[in-house]
């Protein structure tokens, strides 16, 4: 059995999954004030009477690190840049305690001016005084070599509760965006390891000693406790469990939009042929273009419990989310309010929600149940105005599926697939205003607890080799080898796959259904003068994002259960 679990801003949902398929689900209310609670009451009902020897692994994902990022409410990090020459640093500031240091590493990972540790000693000074406690360190190609990064990380020594080094944060090239990364994984950090220990106590508590996988945003799953180190790995975790929720149930000739609607957020991918789309440069997150691989979803501040104000004579949806609907004792009127006077939601206190949504009417001089559909149709409009908005992102570039380019024509979805609480509720709308059918994924309300139970473990990696120097490296894998000057690129890519192999397996991976593939294999000469001096070689390699061997009968269980 396998015990998948989804950590959401609004609820936590839980489920137990068996060959025979959902064997049990529970749902409970997120309190972001006391995760341990919250999850150890998830797994109350779910494993009592099981035996724990049946339970082979716990699979989690969570939005919480997402809510923190698209509400803006992230904590201040310090960022220590070395660049050394060419593009300015500043270009690439993240915050208020930004500083850039001395040293440079050039593109062969030679260095070319040093660190002045007296420099650095004197902005950890710096952000003491602002009350920092989370730190990022990143130096230009310290993928190539990472001494900069490690001789400043000595320099800072216990000062700080946490410090992340960028060549382990991502192993690809591009200064940019790993700084991006790398202040992420500084900033969602303290949410992250909240939960990381509420899970592990809650747990202990029920006296589960298991593998514990978190699942990552290619909609794979990595160890749960190697997420501590790589916290921005769970970003948008919540999301792959909602695509990796509706694959089993996909068309698998056709493109479908996948919508998962919750209380504070919507989260939005497109599937083809059944198969999610990627993001093979990295994501965007807010503002920040990162290195973090993940499937190509969105996220917006829409949802069932999203504060509904009046601005400017207009109705304004989110993004924040100040509890639950009024209709279940929340402060402030939401969309959850307005389906319930229209009489689409069921469940709540209908008086308390016409309360919330008169104030809204009278601002607006509309009767109560006008404004109800106004502001129903609002959230579902907004959700489809997103959609095609993504839609035509991913149409003015490549497409790339979690398993190749995808070179047929423009992406055009015919089916909405939609999971979540409120799900049928927003159905009913979406169909109404958009141009496709809507269709409630099966085992709606857990869906993304049953995606992210049924992931596979994924991980990539990255080596570079330069046959002048003789040296092969993965900084990310704390890997160096000595190569001879006549390595080849197919020396390399059969290094970085044995690489890929062991680290999977290690990883929790099952060794005889491993799909491996090469992402990127690119070689460059080196010229000294007018000769070929040696060859600069970079391959990057992955386990493919699925669901694991063997899932059908237990899909197909789900969905025969659900038309039943």
């Amino acid at each position: 059995m396998i015990i998948g679990l989804d950590v959401g801003g609004t609820h936590t949902d839980v489920v137990l999954l068996g060959q025979e398929g959902l064997v049990r689900q529970n749902k409970v209310s997120t309190n972001p004030a006391d995760l341990f609670t919250t999850v150890l009451s998830g797994l109350e009902k779910i494993t009592d009477g099981i035996d724990p020897q049946c339970i082979k692994r716990v699979v989690l994902s969570t939005t919480l690190a997402t809510n923190r990022i698209v509400q803006q409410r992230m904590p201040d990090v310090g960022m220590i840049i070395s660049a050394g020459p060419g593009m300015d640093p500043e270009l690439f500031r993240t915050g208020p305690h930004y500083h850039v240091v001395s040293g440079g590493i050039d593109h062969r990972g030679r260095e070319i001016a040093t660190v002045d540790a007296d420099e650095v000693l004197k902005v950890a000074d710096t952000l003491e005084q602002k009350g920092i406690r989370y730190v990022g360190v990143v130096s230009k190609f310290s993928v190539r070599n990472p001494a900069h990064e490690l001789a400043i990380q000595e320099a800072l020594g216990e000062r700080f509760e946490k410090v992340f080094l960028g060549h382990r944060i991502a192993g690809a090239l591009n200064f940019p965006r790993r700084i991006a990364t790398t202040f992420l994984n500084a900033s969602v950090y303290p949410i992250h390891k909240e939960f990381f220990e509420a899970v592990v106590n809650s747990l202990a508590q029920k006296g589960l000693n298991l593998p514990i996988r978190i699942l990552k945003p290619d909609g794979g799953n990595m160890r749960f406790d190697a997420s501590i180190d790589h916290p921005a790995q769970t970003v948008l975790s919540g999301p792959a469990a909602s695509v990796m929720g509706t694959v089993a149930f996909a068309p698998q000739s056709d493109t479908c939009l996948a919508m998962d609607i919750g209380g504070t957020t919507t989260d939005m991918a497109v599937l083809v042929n059944g198969v999610p789309l990627l993001d093979p440069m990295g994501i965007k997150i807010g503002e920040h273009k990162t290195l973090i691989r993940s499937l190509d979803t969105i996220s917006i501040g829409v949802g069932g419990d999203s504060v509904v104000r009046v601005v400017d004579g207009q109705i304004h949806i989110g993004p924040d989310r100040l509890g639950v609907a009024m209709a279940y004792g929340g402060p402030v009127p939401t969309p959850t309010d307005a389906m319930f006077i229209l009489g689409v939601g069921e469940g709540g206190d209908l008086e308390k929600s016409r309360e919330g949504i008169q104030a809204l009417a009278d601002e607006l001089g509309i009767d109560v149940e006008t404004a109800a559909q106004q502001i129903y149709d609002k959230a579902c409009q907004t959700i489809l105005d997103e959609a095609g908005a993504m839609v035509e992102r991913i149409n003015a570039k490549p497409v790339y599926t979690v398993h190749e380019l995808w070179e047929g024509s423009r992406l055009q979805p015919r089916h909405i697939m939609v999971l979540g609480g409120p799900a049928p509720w927003f159905a009913k709308g979406l169909e109404r205003l958009g141009d496709c059918p809507v269709e409630v994924v099966p085992r709606w309300k857990v869906a993304n607890a049953i995606g992210a139970g049924l992931a596979r473990t994924t991980c990539d990696v990255t080596l570079f080799a330069d046959t002048e120097r003789e040296i092969a490296t993965a900084p990310e894998e704390s890997f160096t080898k000595t190569i001879p000057s006549s390595y080849s690129k197919a020396d390399a890519t059969a290094m970085a796959l044995d690489l890929l192999r062991k680290k999977a397996i290690a990883r929790g991976a099952n060794a005889d259904h491993l799909e491996l593939e090469v992402v990127e294999a690119m070689e460059f000469n080196m010229v000294r003068g007018f000769f070929t001096s040696g060859k600069n070689i970079r391959v990057m390699a992955q386990v493919k994002p699925g669901l694991i061997h063997g899932y059908d009968p237990i899909a197909e269980k789900i969905m025969g259960d659900h038309f039943v």
